[in-house]
């Protein structure tokens, strides 16, 4: 045996620095936030269960920024990035929303929140598989195919927010109204509708103290008046699909894209 092939005196493994592992606890820090929620749901604290989610959703809006900002993204943390996201904004939100409602109509119910959770598991490995293949051609023109995962266990939660805010508890008894929403929102992932993109979001240099107030406002509301700003924030969103759609037609015609 030469003295190289001895196990012993190989070298050790790599070691990861902090700037590396960085984004990966950013990452579990949403997949616990996740699992925290079912947590919640399972104790009926159900207002405490949706700011879980939507800590989950922040902490996935930060991971991506974290793993640029200090140039270390990893095939390993994309993996564990698409797995947290099956939790926190797929199995999550199925669970919060089946023990707040759905559970009323039995076997029915669950059927639905598995539906969902299926709907969040494709459009996943879509997503997967298209950074295999290439960008994709929606990206390139500066949009998103379907509703990403945040938005749509933020979108699925909407029934909650909405009876935390307006209707005060009479949503929570009509389980067949929420039902038909789930399809709608499992619906919206998977489908190829363009839809907006923050990342290529811009503010001209002249607009940007208004846009900076406009987010104060905001941050502001979410401490005082939350549900009524989360409400807000999907109204806005489900507001933006039409003008998606209309802006990418309008691309692909410049581009010469068009059928």
């Amino acid at each position: 045996m030469n003295e190289t092939d001895d196990p012993i005196k190989k070298p050790l493994l790599k070691a990861f620095s902090i700037r590396t592992i960085l984004p990966s606890v950013v990452t579990l820090l949403a997949f616990t936030s996740g699992l925290s929620a079912i947590r919640f749901a399972l104790s009926e604290q159900y207002q405490w269960a949706v700011i879980a989610i939507v800590m989950a959703g922040v902490f996935d809006g930060l991971d991506g920024t974290v793993a640029r900002l200090l140039n270390s993204a990893s095939r390993f943390g994309a993996e564990l990035d698409s797995l947290s996201d099956v939790v926190a904004f797929g199995v999550a939100p199925a669970v919060v929303l089946y023990l707040w409602s759905l559970q009323n109509i039995g076997r029915f119910g669950w059927a639905i929140c598995l539906i969902y959770a299926i709907a969040m598991a494709l459009r996943l490995a879509r997503f997967n598989a298209r950074l295999d293949e290439g960008e994709d051609p929606k990206k390139r023109l500066g949009f998103l195919t379907g509703v990403p995962a945040p938005m749509g266990a933020g979108l699925l939660l909407f029934p909650m927010i909405l009876d935390f805010s307006v209707t005060d508890g009479s949503l929570q008894n009509m389980p067949l109204i929420t039902m038909v929403y789930v399809l709608f929102v499992a619906m919206l992932m998977v489908s190829t509708l363009p839809t907006l993109s923050l990342k290529t979001f811009t503010v001209r240099r002249e607009n940007f103290a208004a846009f900076m107030l406009l987010v104060g406002a905001v941050i502001a509301g979410l401490f005082s008046h939350p549900w009524l700003v989360l409400l807000g924030i999907g109204v806005f969103y489900y507001s933006s699909i039409p003008f998606c759609i209309i802006a990418y037609r309008k691309r692909l015609q410049q581009k010469g894209l068009a059928d």
